[in-house]
């Protein structure tokens, strides 16, 4: 979805961030996320950012529409991965541990409404794989 709202805008997230604001990208993140579930017949994965899932409207149709995984990861992991490249406009600015646990800490009762909750560590990627197929096996 980010990749969508970035050719949108003709810019980049940090971009769009630095010049409308957080609000704004969320309002282009809904409205990309409701298009891709609703007009498209074609069965897709969406991987959502952590905060798409918090805004209602969003959550709403996924969870009506969608099978919505919950990927919950440590802190330690989180910093871990998005240490690797510097376009996070939320962690600018801060200590990205403090900043990561705290939108853990807020965001997590908006994630936990999602059926399927598979934590996703540092091992090989598809360990995590196998995880989110069993998790979708059990919850059909």
């Amino acid at each position: 979805a980010d990749a969508e709202i970035e050719a949108a805008a003709g810019m980049t997230i940090p971009e769009i961030f630095a010049t409308h604001g957080e609000a704004y990208f969320r309002d282009g993140e809904r409205r990309v996320i409701a298009r891709l579930m609703t007009e498209r017949g074609a069965r897709m994965v969406i991987a959502t950012g952590g905060g798409a899932f918090c805004n209602d409207e969003t959550r709403a149709l996924i969870l009506d529409k969608g099978i919505a995984v919950w990927l919950d990861s440590d802190v330690d992991t989180l910093v871990e991965r998005t240490a690797r490249k510097n376009n996070r406009p939320l962690l600018q600015g801060g200590d990205a541990r403090e900043i990561l646990a705290r939108l853990r800490d807020e965001r997590q009762t908006h994630y936990c409404q999602a059926p399927i909750h598979v934590h996703s560590g540092n091992g090989p990627h598809t360990d995590t794989l196998r995880k989110i197929l069993e998790g979708i096996d059990s919850w059909l």
